[in-house]
């Protein structure tokens, strides 16, 4: 698990740096998650057994990640609760942009998943 760790941290500090250096605006964990995405598909064409290996240590990481991701919103919640006059004045700008983030998430995710079963199916057939 420490090594799949330690390759998600590699990679978030390679966004991180490419973000600084090139001055982008996209934040630097979404960067290295690009990255991190790029290099696994690019791992498709590498033996197995190292494929293998790292497909196993990200999947054994992200895991046990997922399993505490309810522990990662604290912080959130605090925060909300610290600025909760910004939220009381801005409440319907808070409450729009969360509307339309959920329907374009949700619709996006809809799309994506019709994508991949059309893919599937092909496939199959």
């Amino acid at each position: 698990m420490l090594k799949g760790v330690f390759l998600i941290f590699l990679f978030q500090l390679a966004g991180e740096v490419t973000q600084k250096f090139f001055e982008l605006s996209v934040p630097g964990p979404v960067i290295g998650l690009l990255l991190l995405l790029v290099s696994l598909l690019l791992t498709r064409s590498m033996t197995a057994p190292l494929k293998v290996n790292l497909e196993t240590s990200l999947a054994t990481a992200s895991g046990q990640l997922l399993a505490h991701l309810p522990l990662l919103f604290v912080p959130i919640g605090v925060g909300v609760v610290m600025h909760v006059s910004f939220l009381e004045n801005s409440l319907l700008k808070v409450l729009a942009t969360i509307f339309i983030g959920t329907v374009v998430t949700v619709g996006f995710t809809a799309l994506v998943v019709e994508k991949l079963q059309d893919r599937d199916a092909a496939n199959d057939g």
